[in-house]
């Protein structure tokens, strides 16, 4: 459903506008469905703890930072 929220369109902008939204759903509909992209390695925490554990020491806390 549609609903006009402001203004008052004519019939004809009401078409076009009903026409691109029909457009895209019937293009969505055809395209074949994709599987979710795997989030990127460069923000995975365990790609840092890899390679920097925390060690103890008097600046252990500032080595257990983790970007996020």
């Amino acid at each position: 459903m549609i609903k006009v929220v402001r203004g008052k369109p004519t019939r004809e902008e009401l078409a076009a506008a009903l026409a691109v939204v029909q457009a895209r759903a019937a293009a969505a509909a055809r395209s074949p469905e994709r599987a979710p992209e795997p989030p990127a390695e460069w923000s995975s925490p365990t790609r840092i703890a890899r390679h920097r554990a925390p060690s103890p020491g008097p600046r252990a806390w500032a080595r257990t930072y983790w970007p996020g």
